[in-house]
């Protein structure tokens, strides 16, 4: 039976937007070798768009907001429909700073949050230090975003793997080499192994390998490049959490996060590197994050290195994603999330499905259409 959407990739973008379409009515299939084995498995799950707003990206910002918005219900759904624990946390983001530059970048970026209407609570040392005592003594001043919170990426993916399948989402464990067309309209795909199979739309959400499929002229290929990312997982061995919440720090120009798991974990990161589609775990960007880390929490030294892990985030020329209608009809793209992946998955995953059922789509997603973008450089 030909489907009525074939999806091009599995991650957290393709199996949300998926789930999401299935439970819509339509036939789904998702093709990917590794299905939430790549970005999704690496991300730190942080839902921050407060703390993660930057110069020249307010365009977005509203984006960003609205996508954090949908997190509680979405995981609340999720949690109903497989019995999962998402470790969806609204325990906030504590932003703070280590020397006398980094006070200064914060109290500009205070400033700037606060022009944009953003609620951040500024903290004396003391008081940052009185709600995560973890904290080293010469952190000198904090942020507190309320409205930042987090979630477990793994977690969520394998809840959207068994409720993809509870709906009746099939997987296609194949790479997809080719999406194939006719007369400019999507007709299918082509896979590794030369096979074709043919659906009634097609969605690209390939993440970082979304601009590597052939069959779409330069014109229509999305704009994504990798931006590698290492992190590192830590954990008490006592089971104890560190902190209870997520800290993202300046240390001397350079930004760290830290965030914390139920279960002792405290995942740390994350470096960004132009290096194409290397993977490689490396000692100077291990040795860098423990640095950072240990100078807001001590602590951490004491910890047990439990994974070294490095993913690649799916980038565009201007860092916002492209989710909409392709010029080429039958076509729909949902890729280019760069390190917003997990915080916007439940707002793609309405925003594909509208497309894909011809329903109205909220207009916030407009500063993502993929028209925005050209080919790859």
């Amino acid at each position: 039976m030909t489907p009525d959407v074939l999806f091009v990739g599995g991650g957290i973008i393709g199996l949300a937007s998926a789930w999401r379409a299935a439970n819509a009515g339509l036939q789904v299939t998702v093709f990917d070798p590794a299905p939430g084995a790549a970005a999704s498995n690496v991300a730190a799950g942080m839902l921050a768009p407060v703390t993660e707003v930057a110069y020249g990206e307010e365009d977005r910002l509203a984006l960003n907001v609205a996508g954090a918005r949908r997190w509680p219900a979405f995981a609340a759904e999720l949690e109903t429909a497989t019995g999962a624990d998402l470790g969806y946390r609204a325990t906030g983001t504590l932003l703070v700073g280590f020397d006398r530059d980094d006070v200064a970048a914060l109290s500009d970026l205070h400033a700037f949050q606060t022009e944009l209407g953003l609620e951040v609570e500024p903290l004396r040392s003391r008081e940052a230090r009185a709600r995560e005592p973890m904290l080293s003594p010469r952190v000198r001043v904090g942020l507190l975003a309320a409205e930042d919170h987090r979630v477990e990426p793994r977690a969520c993916v394998a809840a959207l793997l068994s409720a993809c399948a509870h709906a009746g989402v099939v997987f296609e464990h194949r790479k997809v080499t080719r999406i194939e067309q006719q007369r400019g309209q999507a007709t299918g795909v082509r896979t590794a192994d030369g096979e074709q199979h043919h659906a009634g739309q097609v969605v690209l959400s390939a993440g970082a390998w979304s601009a590597t499929i052939e069959g779409l002229a330069d014109e229509h290929r999305p704009a994504v490049r990798p931006v590698k990312g290492q992190l590192l997982h830590l954990r008490d061995p006592s089971g104890q959490q560190v902190l209870t919440t997520t800290v993202r720090g300046l240390v001397r120009h350079r930004s760290v996060y830290l965030v914390p798991r139920d279960d002792g974990r405290l995942v740390v990161g994350a470096s960004q590197e132009e290096r194409g589609f290397d993977t490689t775990v490396t000692a100077g960007a291990t040795r860098e994050l423990l640095d950072d880390a240990a100078a807001i929490v001590p602590g951490v030294d004491e910890l047990e290195l439990v994974e070294t892990i490095a993913g690649l985030r799916p980038t565009t020329p201007d860092n916002a994603p492209a989710i909409g209608r392709s010029a080429i009809g039958r076509l729909v793209i949902a890729t280019g999330h760069h390190r917003n992946g997990v915080l916007l998955a439940p707002i793609t995953a309405e925003a594909v499905t509208a497309i894909l059922t011809d329903a109205e789509v909220d207009p916030i997603l407009a500063v993502a259409h993929p028209d925005r973008t050209g080919a790859p450089t």
